[in-house]
């Protein structure tokens, strides 16, 4: 995908995927390094695409980081899904141990096997696992686009997370398309991508 380009739908198209990155309780925890200070808002709008691709019937599929740090305690229950963000019987379910996605074999073949897909990125993690997704999808020539009222990341060490978050969605931009979740929902109700 060009850069920028908006991912049209042709007859011929299957229906996009809804990508959900690491919607997990460890970035709501308080005091943790990854919490995400506007989750809530984050969460309503991947809940909304959610509903969205669930009512049309389309693929949803959910990615759950698991990382094999020393810091890291796969038992805790930070790993979990967000209750009402977690996969519904039907939908795949990936675990991935580094930021790719792709670092998941059953991810990679999945992906590998797809034709003509479309994908469409919501969640957190933003700066790990939607950047390091999309430039691995990008050098694989998959199509991604990102909601960008959709996804977060954690506090930056320095200065503030709104220019942070427009940094990482300006570098993203190079590798995927961006779409508000305005312009992905058209004022009909209908999925524009």
């Amino acid at each position: 995908m060009i850069p920028g380009e908006k991912m049209l739908a042709s007859l011929d198209d299957d229906p996009p995927i809804l990508i959900c990155a690491d919607l997990q309780v460890e970035y709501l925890t308080e005091g943790r390094c990854h919490v995400i200070t506007d989750a809530d808002a984050i969460m309503s709008r991947c809940l909304e695409l959610m509903t969205l691709w669930r009512g049309q019937l389309w693929p949803v599929m959910h990615l759950k980081r698991i990382a094999q740090a020393a810091w890291f305690n796969p038992a805790s229950n930070l790993t979990d899904w967000i209750a009402e963000l977690k996969p519904k019987p039907g939908e795949l379910a990936f675990e991935h141990p580094l930021p790719s996605a792709y670092s998941s074999a059953r991810f990679a073949e999945y992906m590998a096997n797809m034709r003509n897909i479309r994908c469409v990125l919501a969640g957190f993690s933003l700066d790990e696992t939607i950047l390091s997704t999309v430039v691995d999808g990008f050098h694989r020539s998959h199509r991604y686009c990102i909601v960008s009222d959709a996804v977060a990341s954690r506090r930056p060490g320095v200065g503030d997370a709104a220019s942070y978050k427009q940094a990482v969605v300006r570098v993203i931009a190079n590798f995927a398309g961006v779409q508000g979740s305005s312009e992905l929902i058209g004022a009909s109700g209908k999925i524009t991508v």
